[in-house]
């Protein structure tokens, strides 16, 4: 046996019996067996030395002067240090009555006498090897518990610092949208100074140089004008400029009109827009809003068109959702760029052709997302792209599912 090691010391058992042949008896056997027995004469006695130096079971008498064997069970039990140690009732008495008394008063087996010392035995290594099985779930039960403790504590500590690191991020965002917000509004009136000079000179200047730079300088005013309301409204489409919650329009009228807006657009790239099909149900949001998202993502569709080509435009319905998708033959995105498309910065003209698409992928993504809905990219084999927007339908208008796609 290693003396550093509990589980491997022999097990102490108190014998508390007044009767001097039978606490003999089992003293001899069960020291015999290796256990470590300590002999004790009264109840009194019993409890002072298990205060002492609590045994891991007991053997207890029933009939004894002084205290009986049912008080002295009592006693143990309301004491801290004795309450879980199991104790095993040895008696002559062989009533009902008598066990149900013992097991009421604490006892977790009991034994009539006279008995078989082989079914003492039994008994005491079966109760010796639950009570270690219930030290040892205890055990395993406050570990885990400091476990859980140190676990809680070291989360609350995470939360705490992502708490810190949001409220540092929300600093960073709210400054960035208050320059943003600042440096368009700055820019519109020299940006409308330059614009209307440039457009007297061209009013001014022969024919033949107007119609050399008109196009060219329609493509970039539209362009300037465009990247000056797009970052005026992306800082407004952030979590406290939802103006449209508790809004609902009719999506298949503003559709029909974004298109009939882009064609110009269209046309100067010598691409056509299919006419849209009707799409049934209503959307929540700020129709201005998604109007400028839907024109964003056409005008998107249109620049990676190839001349002569024809943007598609169909939709998919169900019960929750009604889908848009753009089609566009030419070009595609290459696939690492796929993912960050829509994030702010996330495009050049390098990944668009016809074209910077400046801020319209990211705030028509903002727009979309704002009201519960969703865009997405994907190349086609043709090669091409497909726009995919997802657009939540309004609550209580549920339509019957349809496809158009």
């Amino acid at each position: 046996m290693n003396p550093d090691d509990p589980s491997s010391q022999p097990a102490t058992i108190m014998v508390v019996d007044d009767v001097l042949d039978s606490l003999q008896m089992l003293t001899d056997g069960l020291e015999a067996l290796g256990y470590d027995v300590r002999p004790v004469l009264s109840g009194e006695t019993a409890l002072e030395v298990a205060t002492w130096e609590p045994p891991d079971l007991i053997l207890l008498d029933i009939n004894m002067p002084g205290l009986n064997g049912y008080e002295t069970c009592t006693r143990l039990r309301d004491n801290l240090r004795t309450a879980a140690i199991p104790v095993i009732f040895l008696s002559a008495m062989d009533e009902a009555v008598d066990k149900v008394k013992a097991f009421a008063v604490g006892a977790v087996d009991y034994v009539t006498k006279p008995f078989q010392f082989d079914e003492v035995e039994a008994r005491i290594r079966t109760h010796l090897e639950l009570a270690r099985l219930r030290l040892d779930l205890e055990r395993t039960n406050s570990h885990l518990e400091d476990m859980v403790m140190q676990r809680t504590a070291e989360l609350t500590g995470a939360h705490e610092r992502l708490t810190e690191a949001y409220e540092h991020l929300a600093v960073l965002d709210q400054a960035k949208s208050d320059f943003l917000t600042l440096i368009s509004r700055e820019l519109r009136e020299p940006l409308g100074g330059v614009i209307g000079v440039a457009e007297r000179l061209m009013e001014e200047s022969p024919s033949e140089v107007v119609a050399r730079h008109s196009q060219v300088f329609q493509e970039c005013r539209s362009q300037l004008v465009s990247l000056v309301d797009d970052a005026l409204l992306l800082c407004q489409v952030g979590p406290d400029g939802a103006t449209g919650l508790g809004k609902t329009f009719q999506l298949d009228s503003l559709l029909q009109e974004t298109c009939r807006r882009v064609t110009p657009v269209a046309q100067i790239r010598d691409v056509q827009l299919e006419s849209p099909p009707p799409v049934p149900g209503s959307i929540p949001g700020e129709p201005e809003h998604m109007r400028r998202a839907l024109k964003s993502l056409l005008e998107l569709a249109v620049k990676f068109a190839r001349s002569g080509t024809t943007v598609r435009i169909a939709h998919a319905t169900d019960q929750r959702e009604i889908r848009l998708f753009f089609e566009a033959d030419g070009c595609g995105v290459p696939p690492e760029s796929v993912p960050r498309f829509f994030q702010l910065m996330g495009t050049s003209s390098q990944l668009v052709p016809n074209g910077d698409p400046g801020l319209a992928p990211a705030l028509a993504e903002r727009i979309v997302s704002l009201y519960g809905g969703s865009v997405s990219i994907e190349n086609l084999s043709s090669p091409g792209v497909r726009l995919t927007v997802r657009l939540k339908k309004a609550i209580g208008r549920g339509e019957s599912a349809d496809s158009s796609r």
